[in-house]
Formats: structure tokens, C-alpha cells, sequence
């Protein structure tokens, strides 16, 4: 419910953000019209610092140093705390944060970041170039092990001739090059310096950041709370803290928005649809909003286990599960079924390749072909003595991905494979389950931005521990393409080379696509500043204030 980062991001529920604005669908966030409008004075609002934002996440954060974060709630958070040297506006279009304006060499192998000047980390140290170089050093070095490292290798020179000026080279073109910085948060050298990046305190307990927000206090599994940067650089900080509850269960996410001690909330589709609409309190104090966003859902396989191996196999699984159903049943229609690993209606998907149909006759005979049958009678397919039974893994507290799963339980029980489910608390799904490589299938979502590279998530060299290719896919045309991809600015080649990715992927099923949910936040009607834009309603969430006369806590911070 925070500021938006643009990180490739696992989802409890950001890959770099758009170069080209054109290249983005302009998909821009509704709000619902209430029933019965409040009151309102004949001039506007004005802004008063004070007040307390309180919302709810489904999943704790799990480390709060972007550089190793891979997780979509630790980048909420550590998003509010460390800044990259550029953003994205409402539009989508790169602007300058840490860095105040930049130029690209005419070769495009050379970037000049001129930074703004009289900027000061929390602790009072001066922000300078030097705190750039060790942030790209930091990444760079092997003992870092982050998802995102492959973007910044390609950086084979850098310079800091003077505290303002930060100089990066590359040995060759490199297309996402400009995205890729506003996706690296830059960390303080003079606190992380002589500290083991992979071990360090500072991963729960930030000494020094330069973003809106201050970590306050961690409660793990219960709360994070953040408080106001009274010194921020990029204008007034109004709402004094922000409260996130760690609440698991969206149901009981709901009971607490609607006896008010919530301000805002991610609603599933039955509570937008149905429940909202039935609470006249909720309608009278809370606003709905309805938009698609950067995100998809999938089943994914772990290729490594024997039994994903051939293709015909996960061929079978896709054709098996009916994904509009998934759709309708558990996302009341709120949602589009998906093919590839883009967001609907952008320029990069691939409009050739369709869903597989449900067709589980089809499944059947490639099972069959693959040797798999039922061949004692039981209803379970086998092969050399071995009943076709694997777990399926998503994170507790995910109705709609618990229900997708036993939506696909089903299904492939139909067709004589035996499915189990297991429901993991997100923190140690990520450490044990997904980092370790330790899991027959998952349910997870990808939170992406409109940048088109994907290097990071099926390169077959990003399969490491922490990486983001933990299906373990390899396949040699995919890393052709994205690396040649990689080379070129002409959109027109890189859209032919992303197709000729999506119809690799097509073909290998990797995982199945599942749907794109939309998304459905409500806040608080005291909360003002909500501009919904192409980037989402979270874009200037810094900027966001409670008037004066409607601030509901009492926040006693000096300024």
C-alpha cells in the first residue's frame, strides 16, 4: 500500500521499468463511486502533517537491504527507506530521484548521473557519488548474492570525478541500462562499508536510509512501523507514520477494515464484489479502487524432479486445468486468463500464442505417450511402479491462491494424478522452500514492470540460490534471445526476439499461466492526495495527507 518500486519481485500475494512510454498500456485505476458521496467543503482540502496510515499485508518482510530482498513485501517497505537515482513518474516515464537530471552517450555505452546536491542520509552524513560506486560495488562483488546482480556485470567502468557526478560505462549496448537505475536502491558507504551484506544486522535494523519514511519499529509477524523523514528532499512528508499489520488471513484483514481499525487493505474479489457493497459503513468511509496491474499468477514446476522432466508431462497439466474456470470461481470474473509473462494488452505480448483450451481428454493421451497409466485399476496414473503424486506449495494466508489450488487438485484428480496441497507462512516459504530449491510445484506470482527483460527470471544462468529462475529452466534459444535482446534499442527487433522467448516458453511449459488478478485496494476517504494513474494509485504515496480536522491518531513527532 506504499510507494511503488519497480522491482522483479516474488508477490505474496518488481525485471526494470518502462523506457519507452509508448511500449506501457495506459490501464489507469478507477475509484467507485459511492452510493452516498461525503459531505464535502467548497474548497479543497488542505495539507496537515500528523495521523497515522494503518494497512494491512498478507506476508512480513524478510530482509529490508533492496540489493537481496526478492520478495514484493520487503520492497514495499525498504522502498520508503533506500532510493534509487531515478523513478517513475505517474506515466510511467523515467524522472530523476537520487540523481537530479542524466545523459546517455551518443554510443549508448555511457551513462553521466549529475546528483542533486544537499542531500543528507537520516544520520547526518552527506549523500554522494561515492555512496553510488559502493552501492555498484557492493552488487557486483561475488560474495553478493541478489536476483538482480546480472543487470549491473554488464557495468565494466565506473568514475566519481567529483561528490555530484557518478559515470557508469558498458563494454557494449545494453538496452535495459537506464531502467536498471531505478531499480538499484543506493546504500550508505560510511554504514555498510565494513559490514558482511549477506549477514548484517542492518537487514532488520537500518541505521541510516534517505527515503520519505524511517524504519520505527519491527514486530516480526505482527507490525512495521514507519515514521515520517521530517528532512526529506523531495518536498513535505505528511502522514506522520504508517502502520502495516501483518494479518495472514484476508478475511481477517476484512473484519478489521470493517470495524474501522484499518485504513487500507488489498480486497479479494468476493469482498469487492459482494461484501463491500452489503456494509453501509465501509461505502460511507472507504474508497474502492479497480485497475490491472504488473502481475500474473502461476503454477510453476521444480524441472529439476524427475517427474516434471518431460515436457509432454507439463503439456498435460496445462491442457488438464481449465483456467477460466479459475477465473470466474475464484476471481469472480476479476481477472484475465494469460499465456505469457507479460502483462494484457502491452506491446510485448506475443498475440499469436493463446491459452492451451481445457481439454483433458488431450491431457490423457500425452500422459499416455509420456508412460503414464492406470494400470492396476485404481484411478491413479503410474509409471514403473511409481503413483503419478506431487505437492503443490503456496503461501498461507492466500485464499485466492489456495483456492486456485484446489480448483487444479481437482481437476487433475479427473484425470488420475494425484495432487496434494501445502500451505507455507510466507518467510519460510522464500527461505526454505523457494531458495532452497525444495518443492515439487508452487502457486506464487510475479509483480513485474513494463520493461520487457526477463533475463533475470528463465536465463538459464540465474538459477542460483536467491536467483530468480528457481523452476531451474534452461533452454539455449531463450538465452539467445535474451541476450541478443539486451544488445538492441530498436523496439521493433526486441519485440521479435521477446516473441520468439514466449513462444519457446510456450512450448516448453515451464509453468502453466494461470490468470492476471486485478487489483482491488480501498482506502480510507481521509486520506487525500490518491491520484490514480497509469503507474497505480501508490506512485506519490509520500505526498499523500489527512486534514487536520479529519486526523483520527494522535502521532507526537518533533519536527
Amino acid at each position: 500500500m506504499l510507494k511503488r518500486a519497480w522491482h522483479l519481485a516474488l508477490t505474496a500475494l518488481v525485471a526494470l521499468a518502462c523506457v519507452l512510454a509508448s511500449g506501457c498500456s495506459n490501464d489507469t485505476p478507477r475509484a467507485e463511486t459511492p452510493d452516498k458521496p461525503q459531505t464535502q467543503t467548497q474548497t479543497p482540502a488542505r495539507p496537515a502533517f500528523g495521523d497515522r496510515l494503518v494497512s494491512a499485508s498478507s506476508a512480513d518482510a524478510t530482509n529490508l537491504i533492496p540489493l537481496i530482498a526478492g520478495d514484493a513485501a520487503s520492497h514495499a517497505i525498504a522502498g520508503q527507506l533506500y532510493l534509487s537515482l531515478l523513478k517513475y513518474d505517474r506515466n510511467l516515464n523515467l524522472v530523476g530521484q537520487l540523481a537530479e537530471r542524466w545523459e546517455v552517450a551518443n554510443d549508448n555505452r555511457a551513462i553521466i548521473f549529475h546528483l542533486r546536491r544537499g542531500l543528507h542520509w537520516t544520520d547526518g552524513h552527506p549523500f554522494t557519488s561515492a555512496d553510488c560506486v559502493f552501492t555498484l560495488h557492493l552488487m557486483q562483488d561475488p560474495h553478493t548474492q541478489s536476483a538482480y546482480k546480472s543487470d549491473y556485470e554488464k557495468v565494466t567502468g565506473v568514475e566519481a570525478p567529483d561528490a555530484h557526478t557518478f559515470i557508469v560505462r558498458y563494454a557494449e549496448p545494453f538496452s535495459p541500462a537506464l531502467a536498471s537505475w531505478a531499480s538499484l536502491s543506493i546504500l550508505p558507504k560510511h554504514v555498510f562499508e565494513h559490514e558482511d551484506i549477506m549477514h548484517t544486522k542492518l537487514s532488520r535494523r537500518p541505521r541510516a536510509t534517505i527515503g520519505p519514511y524511517t524504519l520505527a519499529d519491527w514486530q516480526p509477524q505482527q507490525s512495521i512501523l514507519l515514521r515520517a523523514n521530517r528532512d526529506y528532499f523531495d518536498g513535505p512528508v505528511w502522514i506522520a507514520e504508517r502502520l502495516t499489520r501483518i494479518i495472514p488471513d484476508a478475511a481477517t484483514q476484512f473484519l478489521e477494515l470493517s470495524a474501522g481499525r484499518l485504513d487500507a487493505m488489498s480486497l479479494s474479489p468476493l469482498q469487492y464484489q459482494r461484501l463491500f457493497t452489503i456494509r453501509p459503513y465501509l461505502k460511507a468511509h472507504y474508497r474502492r479502487y479497480k485497475y490491472l496491474d504488473f502481475v500474473y499468477t502461476y503454477l510453476g514446476f521444480n524441472l529439476k524432479r524427475p517427474l516434471f522432466r518431460d515436457a509432454r508431462v507439463r503439456r498435460a497439466i496445462a491442457y488438464a486445468i481449465n483456467r477460466q474456470e479459475i477465473v470466474d470461481g475464484v476471481l469472480l470474473g476479476l481477472g484475465e486468463v494469460i499465456a505469457t509473462p507479460y502483462k494484457p494488452g502491452t506491446r510485448w505480448v506475443n498475440r499469436r500464442i493463446h491459452p492451451r483450451p481445457y481439454d483433458p481428454a488431450r491431457a490423457r493421451a500425452l500422459l499416455a505417450r509420456a508412460g503414464w497409466r492406470d494400470s492396476d485399476g485404481d484411478g491413479w496414473l503410474d509409471k514403473d511402479g511409481r503413483r503419478f503424486s506431487f505437492t503443490i506449495l503456496t503461501n498461507n494466508g492466500n485464499k485466492q491462491r489456495e483456492n486456485t489450488a484446489v480448483i487444479i487438485q481437482q481437476r487433475l484428480k479427473a484425470i488420475g494424478i494425484q495432487v496434494q496441497i501445502r500451505l507455507v507462512e510466507w518467510s519460510a516459504f522464500i527461505a526454505h522452500f523457494i531458495n532452497k530449491r525444495n518443492f515439487d510445484a508452487v502457486i506464487l506470482g510475479w509483480s513485474l514492470s513494463p520493461e520487457p527483460d526477463q533475463f533475470s527470471i528463465w536465463h538459464s544462468s540465474q538459477t542460483g540460490e536467491r536467483q530468480f529462475n528457481f523452476l531451474s529452466y534452461k533452454n539455449p534459444v531463450v538465452d539467445r534471445v535474451l541476450v541478443a535482446a539486451r544488445r538492441t534499442f530498436d523496439t521493433a527487433e526486441r519485440k521479435r526476439l521477446y516473441d520468439i522467448m514466449q513462444e519457446e516458453i510456450h512450448k516448453d511449459v515451464p509453468l502453466v499461466f494461470l490468470y492476471a488478478p486485478w487489483s482491488l485496494p480501498v482506502y480510507h476517504r481521509r486520506i487525500h492526495g490518491i491520484q490514480p494513474a497509469p503507474a497505480g494509485i501508490g506512485w506519490n504515496s509520500e505526498h499523500w495527507f489527512v486534514p487536520a480536522a479529519e486526523q483520527k491518531y494522535r502521532v507526537e513527532i518533533q519536527p
